[in-house]
This record gives C-alpha cells, structure tokens and sequence, in this order.
C-alpha cells in the first residue's frame, strides 16, 4: 500500500524533531556516539510511527536503541510539546535500529576483497535447508 502524501508530510515532521531531540540527548550523555533518524513510517490511521535509528559506533546499537526504547513516553511528551500546532494527536513512537550502514560496509568489504570469495570457498556460506 502506497503512502498519502499526508503520511509524508507528518513523517518528515516527526523525523526533522526527533533528530533534535535524539541528537540533544545524545550530546548530554553519550559523548562520540551519533544518532540519526534514518526513516519515519506513520501508519495509514496516523497512530504509530516506526522510527528507525542509525547510530555510529554500530557496536553500542542494541544497548542506545533500548535506552531509547525505556525513554519513548519522555520522548513522546517532548515531541508533543513540539508539534502540538502541526498535529492534532501525537502518533505512538516504535524505535528500531537500522543496520543499513553495517549492511553496506559488507558489501563493501566483498567487493574490494577484504573478505573470502565465496565462489572460491563456498563452505562460508550458511547451508539451506532443503524444503
């Protein structure tokens, strides 16, 4: 199902203030870790929004992300305070890490060859199961 130009309009709202708000966080207590919004998904009935985190270092994700997880109704709050003239009803915030950037250093590292060739060596691949 295709997005309304409505749920565009209100996830590049909630993304531009999230970025704030994180990146504030992160300033006061997590010093050399950054945190970005990579993508902001609002539901067609606009009542959850999956919010999806990128953070660098990748190694402390997991850990950030269920900080982030335990803070939603502070960060709910604050967003609210922020867009309470832009929207009527705060949508609720699902955070999740994105491991794009983790995905694209594997490829990366495939295609300069750093990595094994799995054409020469096929034992790295995982097996399949057979159905």
């Amino acid at each position: 199902m295709e997005e309304t130009n409505r749920q565009r309009k209100i996830a590049g709202v909630l993304q531009k203030d999230l970025v704030d708000v994180l990146q504030k966080a992160a300033q006061d207590g997590m010093k050399g870790i950054l945190i970005s919004v990579s993508k902001v998904h609002v539901t067609s009935d606009l009542g959850i929004a999956k919010v999806y985190l990128s953070i660098f270092p990748s190694k402390n994700r997991d850990e950030i992300v269920k900080g982030v997880q335990s803070n939603t109704p502070l960060i709910r709050h604050e967003m609210a305070r922020r867009t309470r003239h832009q929207l009527r009803r705060m949508p609720e915030l699902l955070f999740f890490g994105d491991d794009t950037l983790d995905y694209i250093e594997e490829i990366d590292k495939s295609l300069s060859g750093q990595d094994e060739n799995p054409i020469e060596n096929p034992s790295i691949l995982p097996k399949r199961k057979r159905s």
